[in-house]
């Protein structure tokens, strides 16, 4: 599926990207897990905080991460992400991709959309609630004005990469989740959010400088 069918306007609303969850999801059940995707979601060592394994009879098995074939006219190295599909993708050579499932937001207004660099990465990244997120829900998110460290239960997980365009953060993220539930669902306020083992192993991948591009929800898929 070329991207052609999918080109859009660069524009973007860069409001928010508070990259925090309200609950809500179905997952299919799956009663045998390949070794393989148990060995890929298990418990990461070496870590200053803990990685646990994913229960992976939280997460649809359509979004584990895998090597797909994906025609597309961006360069390898690129990450394409797809919020109607629930998918980014990073380009590789001869029309292959690394699929990861994600998280997207819930309100369209909150998501970004076009071409940004990732400008910094960050281990164990440092979460700060946006104004727009504490003037909206003051007794939710007043507490963390001054921002959360890194580490267990921090919204962000063990890695961010940060979106910039034109030399500005528009405070869109791609990061972990304490919640693997929420991969292939609609809840958090704007980032796109991995299983911590996924955004790990992209962040192993992608240098600074790496293109992003996000293409636009559809009406549908935001309803």
């Amino acid at each position: 599926m070329l991207l052609d069918r999918r080109l859009f306007m660069v524009g973007s609303s860069l409001t928010l990207a508070g990259c925090v969850t309200d609950r809500g999801t179905g997952v299919t059940s799956v009663p045998r897990i390949d070794p393989s995707y148990a060995a890929m979601y298990a418990a990461v060592e070496g870590e200053p905080f803990p990685v646990p394994a994913v229960d992976l009879d939280e997460v649809d098995p359509k979004y584990w991460r895998r090597e797909v074939s994906y025609p597309t006219r961006e360069q390898p190295g690129t990450i394409i992400v797809d919020p109607d599909e629930r998918y980014a993708y990073l380009v590789l050579e001869s029309g292959r991709a690394m699929r990861y499932g994600v998280g997207v937001g819930k309100e369209e207004a909150f998501n970004f959309q076009g071409a940004a660099i990732i400008a910094r990465k960050a281990e164990w990244p440092r979460w700060t609630p946006t104004p727009d997120m504490i003037r909206r829900e003051p007794e939710r998110y007043g507490k963390y004005a001054g921002g959360l460290a890194g580490g267990e239960g921090n919204p962000l997980g063990p890695r961010a990469l940060y979106l910039y365009r034109n030399g500005q953060d528009t405070l869109y993220r791609l990061h972990g989740t304490v919640e693997p539930w929420s991969i292939g669902t609609m809840v958090s306020s704007g980032c796109v959010r991995l299983l911590n083992q996924d955004i790990i192993d992209l962040y192993r991948r992608v240098p600074v400088g790496t293109k992003v591009v996000v293409l636009p929800a559809s009406a549908a898929a935001t309803s």
